[in-house]
């Protein structure tokens, strides 16, 4: 016979006065169940089944429902299985499950073991294992327990950063600031919290770095297309000029070589007809000669033409002059070449004037005989030298000074206007210069500088490089790549590139220096050197 599968619920073992549970499970002699605590406790007001309503005449006498007891245990036990929760991935789960694995609820430090709900039950009700010391899930217990002591390691030495039980602190680090593990917890939890704050500022600055150089490279990139696209432009720009330089030179020395020949060969048509006519004229006087008749000879003499007339063919044709047509060719491939030049030097004018920096004069570092203004844009001469206090900073022997800002990498670019000077400096000095002594000023000694004196211009070198002048010079400017070793100069009013020191190795912080120089009481080159802001659309 086929067994029938029944599904029970809560509800066939519920009590329906107090509808939980039922409780040491008592039959009426109607046929209900209850808890026997609760119709007991009913019958004391009314002697009835609380289910049914039917009466009886005395008090029943009821009995333990032996069948129906034992499902309820089951039961009950099954619900408690099943209302307890699973072990997790981040619980700590009862040693004592042999099946499915349940969370712990609590761990036994005398035991070693976590128990569940139901495991932990003999903690509860045995006596021995009352004894036993509780705490809330953990895992390893046997790595929580002081060695020594057999205690829980709850405490935390910080002077020897080490875990302790409380006999520990007691004994071997009694003298040791001791504390709970969750007062260190704090400490080092708000210390990890600056960590992980530090290594995401770290994080952050280095992914900044990277947006950094992958700008530079782009920038790079850039300047690069552009460097030789202005190459690419000048020089074929060149290269179609020294074709046509080619062309014209090649037809002006064929149209020269072409009217020689035709000179010349005029010149031969005509020979040959005097040839001819002599020709003839000598066998005229070939035959008389040969003629010994007196009268005839004589006639016929005097019938004789008279000789052709000749001229002095000496000189006639002259090798064609070349001197010049080469030197026109190059002068005009020169005229293109510096027209190009003036476009490229302006391009790169402008590039550079994009690293502009706002530099003021450092009063502390200048000479006692310079004048400064409120601003610290200006510096001449004055002509007296003041009392002014010892400073290692301060130039003694040279009419210089300093600007307040310095440079140690990048790039940066100023201008400085000397108009109507005679006389001046203007370039970039290393921090390390002395400037209590008078040194010849080269790049060894630690300054890049332009010097003007009278119409002379030089870049200040051993040797110096005299550079040309093609105009008055009313502003210049000067630009610095720190890490490229560059420093170069430009003539601002008219654009063109000055002069470059390239390959230059600097391993100090850069200052811009000014030497404004001497005047005479005259008034000759008074004027102030002034650093000047830049206007790209000069």
């Amino acid at each position: 016979m086929a067994c029938a599968n029944m599904s029970w619920s809560e509800e066939n073992f519920s009590c329906s006065i107090c509808l939980d549970v039922l409780s040491n499970p008592v039959t009426t002699p109607c046929g209900h169940n209850f808890c026997r605590t609760c119709i007991t406790k009913y019958w004391d007001e009314e002697v009835k089944c609380p289910f049914c309503n039917e009466l009886f005449n005395t008090r029943p006498d009821v009995r333990v429902n032996i069948l129906l007891s034992e499902m309820v245990d089951r039961f009950g036990t099954s619900v408690r299985i099943k209302e307890q929760p699973c072990f997790g991935p981040a619980d700590v789960s009862c040693d004592v499950c042999t099946g499915t694995q349940l969370k712990a609820v609590k761990s036994c430090l005398v035991c070693f073991m976590s128990f569940c709900q139901t495991h932990l039950e003999p903690h509860q009700r045995v006596a021995v294992l009352k004894k036993h010391r509780l705490v809330e899930p953990m895992d390893r217990l046997e790595d929580r327990m002081c060695k020594k002591h057999n205690r829980l390691l709850e405490l935390f030495c910080q002077t020897e950063q080490v875990f302790v039980c409380q006999f520990c602190k007691e004994t071997d680090h009694k003298s040791h600031p001791v504390v709970s593990l969750k007062e260190e917890y704090e400490v080092k939890t708000a210390q990890l919290g600056k960590m992980e704050a530090d290594v995401r500022q770290m994080i952050q600055e280095r992914l900044n770095n990277i947006q950094e150089i992958e700008d530079t490279v782009n920038r790079s990139k850039a300047d690069a297309d552009r460097e030789i696209a202005d190459g690419v432009h000048i020089l074929t720009a060149l290269k179609r000029c020294i074709e046509k330089c080619q062309d014209v030179l090649n037809q002006m020395v064929k149209e020269k070589l072409k009217s020689t020949e035709k000179q010349a060969e005029d010149l031969i048509k005509e020979l040959e007809q005097e040839i001819e006519d002599l020709t003839n004229r000598w066998f005229e006087v070939n035959q008389l000669s040969h003629t010994e008749d007196h009268l005839h000879f004589l006639q016929a003499f005097r019938s004789l033409k008279d000789p052709p007339p000749t001229r002095d063919w000496t000189m006639e044709v002259r090798p064609p002059s070349y001197v010049g047509t080469l030197r026109r060719s190059l002068d005009q491939l020169e005229e293109t070449l510096n027209m190009e030049m003036k476009k490229l030097s302006d391009a790169e004018l402008k590039r550079v004037q994009q690293y502009e920096v706002d530099v003021t004069l450092d009063p502390d570092t200048a000479h006692p005989c310079l004048i400064l203004s409120e601003d610290g844009k200006q510096v001449h001469d004055g002509g007296v030298v003041k009392a002014l206090p010892d400073n290692p900073k301060r130039f003694t022997q040279v009419l210089s000074v300093l600007t307040r800002q310095s440079f140690s990498s990048g790039r940066f670019y100023f201008e400085v206007q000397v108009k109507d000077k005679t006389g001046w400096t203007v370039g970039v000095a290393r921090e390390s210069i002395d400037r209590k002594d008078l040194i010849i000023a080269t790049p060894e000694t630690g300054l890049w500088t332009l010097w003007y004196n009278n119409d002379v211009l030089l870049f200040r070198d051993n040797p110096a490089v005299r550079l040309p002048l093609r105009a008055e010079l009313q502003k210049v400017g000067v630009f610095v790549d720190y890490d490229e070793g560059l420093v170069s100069f430009y003539d601002v009013e008219a654009r063109v590139h000055i002069y470059s020191a390239t390959g230059c190795s600097f391993t100090e912080r850069l200052y811009p220096i000014l030497c404004p120089g001497n005047h005479d009481y005259e008034g000759i080159n008074s004027a102030p050197l002034i650093i000047s802001p830049v206007n790209q659309t000069d």
